[in-house]
Parts: C-alpha cells; structure tokens; sequence
C-alpha cells in the first residue's frame, strides 16, 4: 500500500495546532502496519534548516495558477521518524515567518497559495509515481480530490488513485471571494451549489468534501453532530449528502511524549501502580504558579486556547461561583483578550488560589497534566481533543463537555467504572454540578484512587487509529 499524505503543516517542521500533531506521528505508525507513506508538504520559512535540511531532489514540477504555469523545485526531508517529505520550493507563496497570516489577519492571497499547493500535490504525485491512496488534510488541501476529478484530463497517470480528505475542524473552510474562481483552472460550471459554490464564494473544504473517495474526521461523534446544523457550519447538508463515505476515525497521542513514567518535564515520574510521585508534582505546580503548596486542596487545571469554542464563556460565568469553594486553579493558554481580562481579575481577587500564565510553555503544559487534580475541558464543541487523553495518562481527571471527541473518550464516573465527568448541557448551571459531583469523590480516598487507575489504564495510542485508516485505505482500493 502506498500513500501520499498531503497537509499544511507537520511537527516538528512547522505547527500551529494539532494538524501538525497528527501529521507528525500518524504516518510513522502507519509504516509499523506495512503501508509505504511520504508526505506533502509546504516549504516554509519557519522550517529549521539546522535541524532539518532541506534538500534539492533535483527535479522541478509545472504549476497552472491562473492564466500562468509555475515552475517550481521540489525540496525533501525526513521527519524524525524516517518518514520522507517532499516540499514544492515556492518561495513566493512560501518564504514567510508564519504560516496562513500575521495578528493582523490572514494573508490575502491565501487562495492562491493553497491552489497553488493542492496542484504542486498533484504533480508530485504524478512525479513520484501514483500512490494508491492520496490522503489530504483540511481545506489547505481539500482542492486535491476536488482538481483531481473535476480537472481529470490534466492528470491521466493519477486516475485509479483514491483519495482521502479528514476534516480536523470544520470551522475552518477556505473561503474565498467568487472573484478567484480564475486561479483554480477550472470548468465554471463546477462553480454551482452541489459542488464548489459557497454562498456566491469559493468553498475549498467543500470541493474536498463533494469530490473525495471517503471522508474523514477525528472522532465518531464529532462525524455525527458535523451533519446537523448546529455544529455543520453551513455545510450539515453536503456532509448529510455524503453520509455514506463519512466516518470517524480517533486522534491517537504519542505515549512516548506523555508518559509520567518517563517524562522529562516533571518533578516525580510516577505510574498507576505508585502515585506517590504525583503529589510531589502537585506540590512543583504550586510552587512554579506561586501558590499555597497544599497536598488537600483540589488543584484544577486548564492548558487551552482562551476561546469560545473552548468554553471560556462558560467558565467566565462558572469559575467566580466555584472559587467560592477552597479550591485552586492553574491557567496555562494564550487567545481572546475579553478571557485574558476575566482570568486576571480572578487572579487578583483570589490571589492564593488562582494563577494565570497568557503564553505556550510546553514544559508547563506537562507539569499541568502532571500535577493537577482535575483538567476542565468545557468545549462547546471538539472534534476531537487531546489534552483530555493526556490527562487521563497523567491520572489527572477530566471535566468535560460531552460533545465530540470528548464524549468518545472519557466516560461517567459511576463510582466504580468510568475515567472522568462530563456534562451534557451547555450551561454554567450544568458545568458547576459536574465539578461538584467530582468534588464528592475527590473527598472519598478509595473512589479518588479507583478513578484514577480507571484514567491510566485508558488506551488511546496512534495504533489502534491508524489500523482503522489502514482498514479505510484497503476497502477503497478493493
């Protein structure tokens, strides 16, 4: 089985959220399971060419853009894994310090520099000769399936490959004025509301979702609420239309980064069978936060994007109500200054049970999971989640939303099976009961160990996933 996965963004070349994670690790263990896997990807300044050179292949491919034909060079590396990646050389779409814009906004010709992409795509698949499967991420890559088919004459070699698209979140589209329709080179009757048409704009993501083999997302419910119009962004009814290629498929972690067995970041290793290396963690949380070191006080933490989508609304009303109680809690996150205000004026009314760090500080991120009692997760909505399954490794309880990802991964606590609490309603009235709920086992020693093995012993490692990609890739190539 051979496969060409194609994405904006892979660690630890270039990140900016948890595409990248997926893309770093997947592949890798995809080649455990005997596939054949090389990776796409865009030649970015942010590349550390100390660490990781890029090297000329030696040959170039033709780009059509517009009324223009780009000629580019194609660049390779490998990831730490081994896993080769080939990068069209384009440094005027590519040769920028961030990724997709700047604080300000993103880059105006976004448009352009993802056709762009998708078609290189395309031509490096053709170079490199078909793989069986394209497997493309999101919609800076959604525009493959959608050239290779509608646009089919132009690439004749490519016609028996399969093509994979996974929606990592939906709320992010690609959409682009009508006005562009120019720069991706096709027939305009394709411009039309079952296809590309958004609205009178171009909808890359949509094009992936009409034109791809199978569509995928990162976790069963997550598939599920995307097809209603709650959480479908516009877009519940195409996804309803292809129901029948729509599946989910889990984000695994990387056990080997957190595990407190072995991990570097943190003051004690411990294990499900010896925690007491967990209680010197906490002890270490407190003190870098500068709070009371205090083995009973419950210790909530929380290492997010300060957003909407991550329940910061909710928290906002929530947490004033819940500090009324003899509780701490720790702030690790960057994001919508309206949260950045809320937290800091927590932090100063509750000076010696609130601290707040407005950065990403991955070694802080461990000692978070490590040292905290409980993780509050409240998303509106995640389509899949990872800090969640960190925490359950790290024997750190979950507090979530059940929605997406976090509903397939953590179940109800029941006082004797289950790995953390959640709430169905999205409501601070619901949020609050939750975490008193925990609160009662917290304050009963046997339920708080119980539950906490329950957590450790959760598996939720890239193996199982990518065996379900594996089975995917061989049904579509049957």
């Amino acid at each position: 089985m051979r496969v060409l996965m194609a994405a904006s963004e892979a660690v630890p070349l270039a990140k900016t959220g948890g595409l990248a994670d997926v893309i770093g690790a997947l592949p890798a263990v995809l080649t455990t399971l005997g596939v054949e896997v090389s990776v796409v990807l865009p030649a970015y300044r942010a590349i550390d060419r100390d660490k990781f050179p890029l090297r000329p292949t030696g040959w170039s491919v033709s780009v059509p853009i517009s009324s223009r034909t780009i000629e580019t060079a194609v660049l390779t590396t490998e990831l730490p894994s081994g896993v080769q990646v080939y990068l069209p050389g384009a440094d005027a779409y590519f040769d920028r310090d961030e990724l997709y814009g700047t604080p300000a906004g993103d880059f105006s010709d976004n448009a352009e520099r993802f056709a762009f992409f998708a078609r290189a795509v395309l031509a490096i698949a053709e170079r490199l000769g078909p793989p069986q499967i394209l497997h493309c991420h999101d919609w800076q890559t959604a525009l493959v399936p959608a050239f290779l088919r509608a646009d089919a004459a132009r690439y004749p070699t490519l016609a028996a490959v399969k093509t994979v698209l996974t929606i990592h979140n939906l709320a992010y589209q690609g959409v682009f004025w009508g006005e562009d329709w120019h720069l991706l080179n096709l027939d305009r009757r394709y411009f039309n509301p079952e296809q590309i048409e958004f609205y009178n704009q171009i909808n890359y993501l949509k094009g992936g979702i009409v034109f791809a083999d199978a569509v995928t997302t990162v976790s069963r419910t997550y598939a599920e609420e995307i097809q209603t119009p709650a959480f479908g962004h516009r877009l519940d009814g195409v996804l309803r239309a292809r129901h029948a290629v729509l599946t989910g498929i889990l984000n695994g972690v990387d056990y080997d980064e957190w595990n407190p067995a072995t991990d570097p970041h943190i003051a004690a290793r411990y294990s499900a069978g010896s925690f007491a290396g967990k209680a010197r963690c906490k002890a270490d949380l407190q003190s870098v936060f500068g709070l009371p070191v205090d083995a009973k006080l419950p210790l909530f933490g929380i290492v997010s994007r300060l957003a909407d989508q991550k329940g910061f609304d909710l928290l906002a009303a929530t947490l004033p109500r819940l500090l009324a109680q003899p509780v701490q809690l720790v702030v690790l996150g960057t994001g919508d200054v309206r949260y950045q205000a809320v937290l800091s004026e927590l932090a100063d009314r509750f000076a010696d049970r609130v601290a707040v760090r407005f950065t990403f500080d991955n070694a802080l991120a461990h000692k978070i999971e490590a040292g905290a009692d409980f993780f509050l997760m409240p998303s509106r909505y995640e389509p899949c989640g990872l800090n969640q399954i960190y925490s359950l490794r790290y024997g750190t309880i979950p507090i979530v939303h059940a929605t997406g990802g976090l509903q397939d991964t953590i179940t109800q606590f029941d006082g004797e099976q289950g790995n953390g609490f959640k709430f169905r309603e999205y409501t601070p009235a619901a949020l609050l009961d939750c975490i008193n709920s925990a609160l009662v086992y917290y304050r009963r020693p046997a339920k708080w160990r119980l539950v906490r093995r329950n957590a450790m012993a959760a598996d939720f490692s890239w193996q199982r996933s990518a065996q379900q990609y594996v089975e995917l890739y061989e049904r579509l190539v049957a």
